[in-house]
């Protein structure tokens, strides 16, 4: 028996199948290109029956969320996949098995993440090989990027008002390298003027939104939807919100 589970993306679900008591040592199955999770049916019964295994669907597969049209299917992308189940399931270290294309996708994980996978498990698959000269650059540069990723997405909060001095202000100090004239002109088209509701906006006055903080190197995962106002409503100094949090 096996049960089927959950977990909520930025992009709609991923998707995922379970067997074995909660209790049990985890195991995570990752399948290979264009499979999935029904990949593993007929193994898992042949496996001890003290671990819990959880088969997922990478995204595009079996019945996870496909991502927006348009975009890639990277390995990496599939990396950040098995990162956000491991941090719904609260695993902090278990085993990976990976077959095919999922190996490739185990031996990223372990690589980036050692501390979180006790064994990796590698089916019809040699792993991930990289050349040593490159180690440390993909140490501080993917997992960064996925870490940086997933924790913008957590801190997710309700846009904030702000005046056109104060969002300028909050941008430079996101980005240092930003003049205030630079960031004065980003603004211009870097900013949503939608009418303000509520009576602590005065009427007349427009509500902006703007990036509260740069999303760095995972910059291309993080796209912003601005639009610019009228000269009118920016003369009026409109209010200006934040999608996301700080002061």
């Amino acid at each position: 028996m096996f049960s089927e589970l959950k977990f909520p993306v930025p992009w709609g679900h991923v998707a995922a199948k379970a067997w074995g008591p909660l209790e049990g040592h985890p195991v995570l199955c990752l399948h290979g290109w264009l499979d999935n999770a029904n990949t593993f049916d007929k193994l898992i019964p042949l496996l001890p029956r003290e671990c819990y295994y959880v088969a997922m669907d990478f995204s595009g597969h079996g019945l996870s969320s496909h991502r927006p049209a348009g975009s890639h299917y990277h390995l990496l992308d599939y990396v950040s996949d098995v990162r956000r189940v491991a941090a719904a399931l609260q695993w902090r270290r278990f085993t990976l098995m990976g077959h095919s294309m999922g190996g490739t996708v185990a031996g990223m994980f372990s690589f980036l993440y050692p501390e979180m996978v006790d064994k990796l498990i590698l089916l019809e698959n040699l792993g991930f090989l990289l050349a040593p000269e490159d180690t440390e650059a993909w140490l501080k540069s993917k997992r960064m990027v996925i870490d940086r990723l997933l924790s913008l997405e957590a801190k997710q909060q309700t846009p904030k008002a702000r005046s056109p001095e104060a969002a300028l202000q909050r941008l430079l100090e996101a980005n240092r390298h930003l003049t205030a004239e630079g960031g004065a002109i980003l603004l211009q088209r870097g900013a949503t003027e939608t009418p303000a509701a509520g009576s602590r906006v005065p009427h007349g006055r427009t509500v902006c939104e703007a990036p509260a903080e740069d999303p760095g190197p995972c910059s291309h995962h993080c796209s912003t939807r601005w639009t610019l106002g009228t000269t009118q409503a920016r003369q009026q100094k409109p209010l200006c919100e934040s999608p996301t949090g700080g002061v």
